[in-house]
């Protein structure tokens, strides 16, 4: 099978390798078990504003990798999309969802990171006249990543990765936070800098409704990955309060309000921060701390929390030693 890469990307460092490949084995395992076929649907989330809301597992063959939430705006001259997918067939899924709703078409892609799944379907909405538009920190790291994302989603999807090209966001946004003026809409772009590099959220005043990227999960407990901040995070998840949204698309799980997204994401990085964190200011010891918060109440419902609680720890604990 062949994979193909745009002109524009790097070849990845070591490091970035690493984190990829530990990114994919946190969240999750069971990519080759069979499972039936993903079929994408919007959800209405406010006045012209949808919500795709993806499965919470691994990806696999059976979703194409749309295991994250995905949104579009409806405009009276196009629909502007969130986010296009881990691969062509995966981009193909997302389009059919859109046209359910609307017969207008998608004249524009905003990536919300460059985790696989936020943008390796843009060169299927680029070749049918989108404009792909990120931040450049963003675009920045989606060429960074792409060979290492198309190598390693081949173990998950393998055959269905067929004909799709890692192109990173062409309209590329200086700073760290943009306007974007699109389809006599006005969003706000804005960095976060947490979850993984590249990361951002992103806002639509006209309707309160937020796209949290992967700052927020909601119904699942979120990943600290060893590129993750759980500081830049909670100060984003702060940022995201301040703005006020009536309704929140996370990264993963079901639509919410902002007390929802601070009950399961913006509560659990003040946990990290303020007693993992704190506790490895004061040099306790580490395995310590693990066993006192090994089983918290608040978040032990939550899907993986067995799996991830522990590293997410581990990793808090670490970031906040160094500093």
């Amino acid at each position: 099978m062949k994979t193909f890469l745009a002109p524009r990307a790097l070849t990845p460092s070591k490091r970035l390798r690493h984190l990829f490949l530990v990114a994919l084995a946190v969240l999750g395992s069971g990519g080759l078990r069979a499972e039936p076929q993903y079929t994408p649907r919007a959800e209405r989330v406010a006045d012209g504003v949808y919500a795709i809301v993806g499965p919470l597992g691994q990806r696999s063959a059976g979703n194409d990798g749309l295991n994250a939430n995905y949104g579009f705006i409806v405009t009276p001259t196009g629909v502007i999309l969130i986010d296009s997918g881990a691969s062509r067939l995966g981009a193909e899924k997302l389009e059919k969802a859109v046209r359910a709703v609307s017969g207008r078409p998608v004249r524009w892609v905003v990536n919300t990171g460059s985790q696989d799944h936020r943008w390796l379907g843009n060169d299927y909405f680029a070749g049918r006249g989108a404009e792909i538009i990120a931040l450049k920190r963003t675009a920045d790291t989606q060429a960074s990543y792409a060979r290492q994302h198309l190598q390693s989603l081949e173990t998950f999807l393998g055959e269905r990765l067929k004909a799709t090209v890692a192109l990173p966001a062409t309209t590329a946004l200086a700073g760290d936070e943009a306007i974007i003026e699109r389809g006599g809409e006005t969003l706000v772009l804005r960095y976060t800098d947490a979850h993984f590099p590249g990361d951002a959220m992103l806002f639509a005043p006209r309707h309160k409704v937020a796209f949290g990227g992967d700052l927020v999960y909601v119904g699942r407990l979120l990943a600290v990955l060893p590129g993750s901040s759980v500081g830049k995070s909670r100060a984003a998840f702060r940022a995201l309060e301040a703005l006020a949204p009536t309704r929140i698309v996370p990264g993963h799980g079901r639509v919410c309000d902002l007390p929802g997204a601070k009950r399961d994401s913006g509560d659990y990085y003040d946990f990290l921060a303020d007693k993992v964190g704190a506790a490895a200011k004061d040099m306790e010891a580490m395995d310590e701390v693990l066993k006192r918060f090994a089983d918290l109440p608040a978040f032990r419902h939550l899907a993986h929390y067995e799996m991830l609680h522990r590293g997410n720890m581990n990793r808090a604990f670490t970031e906040f030693e160094s500093q």
